[in-house]
């Protein structure tokens, strides 16, 4: 799996830390999400932040607005919907010639949803994290959902096993063993070492971020986090879970209106994740029966949700 996109240039600048923190967030006609997103920023981070919105193609109207109310808020057009990976890598590109300007810090990158809120001091909770753990190139928030439960955010790298075990019962069996291996969500409560952070909210170091490439645009949707977890730590990172840190995640409201395209994405980048993993000649039937079985599911679950 070779590096993708790389955002940055090789040469690493001196971190100062007084600097505003880089933040990403990947729009796409965000409404009244990404208002209350920039309202709570502030309160976050004691330096200060400067974000771009890495804008896929929003018909709202609402970035570009935002961008011109807010001093420190920037818009970035990506020239179509690249994805999220792809405008993550889009506007990383963009803050890192920030960061060479000496306008904001070069040790870490926030990325974010914008239908996310923060709690207040959260991001120096990350900050404070990462710093204490100097082997964590990717430390992620305890993330509370509208309701005020826990989202099992620091999950396990999915093997085949669990990955299959996992599409096949999650919907129907919940507590199955798989799904609970799949989860990893036993201890919400302390700081700990895991698979892979949600992608929802992570703070990354330059360093590891930029060493393994950026994230895999072959990703459209979905995974793409995981894989990003799975790289740092085969490059010899750590992602660490620290829950001291608290923000509020309104999942997937952009999502909803096309569920059914939305499914077939995740069954798409759950093969590719795979695949990437079973790479030899010899095991060109188990990717063979994979992609499969996925897409199967994927025609199963669709034609039941029409069908109401």
């Amino acid at each position: 799996m070779a590096p993708v996109n790389n955002p940055a240039a090789a040469t690493e600048p001196t971190p100062p830390t007084n600097l505003p923190l880089g933040v990403v967030t990947v729009t796409y006609s965000p409404g009244e999400y990404l208002e209350r997103f920039l309202g709570t920023l502030p309160a976050a981070c004691a330096t200060g932040s400067y974000v771009v919105l890495a804008d896929n193609g929003s018909r709202d109207g609402v970035p570009q607005a935002a961008a011109a109310r807010y001093p420190d808020v920037e818009f970035l057009d990506t020239g179509g919907n690249l994805g999220y990976g792809g405008g993550m890598n889009a506007g990383a590109a963009r803050l890192w010639e920030r960061v060479q300007a000496g306008e904001v810090r070069g040790d870490y990158l926030l990325i974010v949803n914008p239908d996310v809120e923060f709690s207040p001091g959260s991001l120096d909770q990350l900050i404070a994290c990462a710093q204490e753990n100097p082997q964590a190139g990717a430390v992620g928030p305890q993330i509370v959902e509208p309701d005020g439960s826990a989202y099992p955010s620091a999950r396990a790298v999915p093997t085949l096993g669990t990955g299959i075990g996992h599409a096949l019962l999650g919907g129907i069996w919940p507590a199955n063993p798989w799904s609970r291996a799949y989860r990893n969500d036993q201890d919400l409560s302390r700081q700990r070492d895991t698979g892979w952070l949600s992608g929802s909210c992570v703070l990354l170091r330059w360093e590891a971020f930029r060493g393994i490439g950026g994230f895999d645009e072959r990703y459209f949707m979905y995974m793409e986090d995981v894989d990003l977890g799975d790289r740092l730590t085969r490059a010899g990172w750590r992602n660490r879970f620290c829950p001291q840190a608290v923000i509020t995640h309104a999942k997937g409201h952009s999502t909803r209106a096309h569920a059914g395209a939305m499914l077939r994405a995740h069954h798409d980048s759950a093969y590719r994740f795979q695949a990437d993993r079973h790479p030899h000649w010899w095991q060109a039937p188990l990717r063979g029966l994979l992609k499969i079985g996925l897409h199967a599911r994927a025609y199963v679950t669709v034609w039941r949700a029409q069908r109401g």
